[in-house]
């Protein structure tokens, strides 16, 4: 399917039921290790800002992430990789297993799987849609669920099927993709939605093909704003950014004073400013209807710019450079 389609069919992933390959070999563990690149971490990061007490660490690299062999022992070491063949990924599930580290899969082929089959880790074995890996955020975090065993997270997270009003949040994004074309994007939201500030930004650099950027308050404010502080020379760059602000009914209440007081600031400044208020039942309604309008957002961006907003060609250029 196209990512028009792909979008639309995106409520539909949380019917996913995952299935565990080798469920025997899974061992329940408090702690986990997630090895992932681009949109193949993107759902453990939301799983961190859903609940703040798991216990995850996200490695976006070669190798493992440098802590204590204590807690590397203690930990399920989670590869995903969409396509199944991220270098970096494949890398760390290799040193891990010379560690002899419990290891768990998420893909949807490659090397990745071939490995699992190979070592008969527990595995789940992700839908081929043809789909992007951003897109593919919902049944990539159910997989996680599962082999986390987070069973009364699953049972809460198949809910969004019916939740998500996927026409409204369409128009919604049409009628905002139309008044920030021509802007770069500014996201800025609380250090708590992070991980949203960041997918909105990599949704709108993937999909919207556009630059785009992120920052969190309350540290942009000691640091980042004065770059928006200027004279007669530099007021053209500053004006080229639009800020969007993720505004959380239960972030610190100086967090949406900071908000208020600053796009004031800005707008003075030249600077256009849309603050965005998170809504949703659940954390997780919240979280995945804030990417849904971000998605529509930016496919309709690329559209109006004539820019293709399924295909990666520069990612593709790049991994063959490197060989």
């Amino acid at each position: 399917m196209n990512i028009k389609e792909s979008i639309q069919a995106f409520p539909q992933q949380f019917l996913l039921d995952p299935v565990v390959k080798n469920e025997e070999k899974l061992k329940s563990h408090k702690k986990f290790i997630i090895l992932g690149m681009g949109g193949s971490h993107l759902a453990a990061d939301l799983l961190s800002m859903e609940d703040f007490s798991r216990d995850i660490i996200i490695h976006r690299d070669y190798g493992l992430p440098h802590i204590s062999e204590d807690d590397l022992k203690n930990s399920l070491v989670l590869a995903v990789s969409y396509s199944g063949n991220t270098e970096e990924v494949l890398d760390g599930l290799e040193i891990a297993r010379q560690k002899g580290l419990s290891c768990a899969a998420v893909t949807t082929g490659g090397k990745l799987l071939a490995k699992a089959d190979e070592l008969s880790l527990p595995y789940v074995l992700l839908p081929n849609s043809g789909d992007q890996p951003r897109m593919a955020l919902g049944v990539t975090t159910k997989a996680l669920l599962k082999l986390m065993r987070e069973e009364q997270a699953l049972s809460h997270i198949f809910e969004l099927s019916t939740l998500l009003q996927n026409d409204a949040l369409e128009t919604l994004g049409k009628e905002f993709a139309e008044i920030f074309r021509g802007y770069i994007p500014l996201v800025y939201a609380s250090t708590r939605n992070t991980p949203l500030a960041q997918i909105w930004k990599i949704i709108f650099n993937e999909t919207g093909k556009i630059p785009a950027f992120w920052n969190v308050f309350p540290e942009l404010n000691h640091n980042e704003m004065t770059g928006f502080d200027g004279n007669s020379k530099t007021l053209p760059l500053s004006n080229r950014f639009y800020g969007i602000f993720l505004a959380d009914k239960f972030d610190h209440p100086r967090i949406r004073t900071r908000m208020d007081i600053l796009s004031d600031l800005y707008r003075q400044r030249g600077v256009q400013v849309q603050i965005l208020d998170l809504e949703g039942k659940t954390v997780f309604h919240k979280i995945f209807n804030s990417l849904l309008l971000a998605n529509w957002i930016a496919y309709y961006i690329a559209i109006g710019n004539n820019a293709d907003p399924e295909k990666v060609p520069l990612v593709e250029d790049f991994k063959k450079l490197l060989g």
